[in-house]
């Protein structure tokens, strides 16, 4: 069966996204506290879906020597195919966007610096099992502006990001826009927007709380609260 089908897609529909598309590099305060450049143009990856916890399911897992950082980020599920969007289709843009959801894009910091330094692709630090957190499923008409909302994440109940996605270097439409002529968007596609300030690690034994503010009130669905536990696997972070 399409979960995708008909009306608002189930949470766990997330899970059969064909793609999840992150834009890197979107506020000029996180960019300064990771010393990288500004983009001229949106900046994206990929996250595989096999990386996706949703609510509910269990503790991130920190793999063997890994620095583990967490990324807020306000996410978008796409309700129909975007391909070669104009940047200035503002309609067509939150036209294509079913739902949103509040993600955590969990990053092994050390493979990424060593990635970076070497000219190594990203993959490994931002894929493994449990390292992208999501919220439940947010209704469009809870978050009438999404470039006006307030994000948060907590580690043990002490707030490390906190800021309102005003910040963006790139909005949505021009977001949605770059990446759509490069890759068709498909129904179902997980974009994340891209993380403010505060980003750091966690380990085995803290918490992560986030959510989202509109005009100061907390949205429910938009909570996560999950877990960091250490692996029990066999991988362990070795130098490329």
């Amino acid at each position: 069966m399409n979960v995708f089908r008909r009306g608002m897609a189930s949470v766990a529909s997330l899970k059969q996204a064909g793609k999840v598309v992150c834009i890197g590099r979107n506020y000029a305060d996180h960019i300064t506290e990771l010393n990288s450049a500004r983009p001229k143009q949106p900046f994206f990856f990929l996250k595989p879906t096999s990386s996706v916890l949703l609510p509910g399911a269990g503790p991130v897992i920190r793999p063997k020597g890994v620095d583990l950082h967490y990324e807020v980020e306000l996410a978008l599920v796409l309700g129909k195919q975007v391909k070669d969007l104009a940047a200035d289709d503002e309609k067509g843009a939150f036209d294509a966007i079913e739902n949103y959801a509040l993600s955590i894009d969990m990053t092994a910091r050390n493979i990424q610096n060593e990635a970076k330094k070497k000219g190594l692709p990203w993959s490994i630090a931002k894929g493994f099992d449990t390292f992208l957190p999501i919220s439940n499923l947010i209704a469009k008409s809870a978050i009438p502006n999404p470039h006006s909302i307030d994000i948060y994440l907590t580690v043990n109940d002490n707030v490390r990001q906190s800021d309102n996605t005003e910040l963006m270097l790139f909005q949505i439409p021009r977001i949605l826009s770059d990446i759509s002529k490069v890759m068709t968007l498909e129904k179902g596609d997980i974009i994340l927007t891209g993380t403010p300030k505060g980003v750091g690690p966690v380990v085995p034994g803290d918490v992560m709380r986030a959510g989202i503010k509109v005009n100061g009130k907390e949205l429910e669905e938009s909570k996560i609260e999950v877990k960091v536990e250490e692996s029990t696997g066999s991988y362990e972070y070795a130098e490329t």
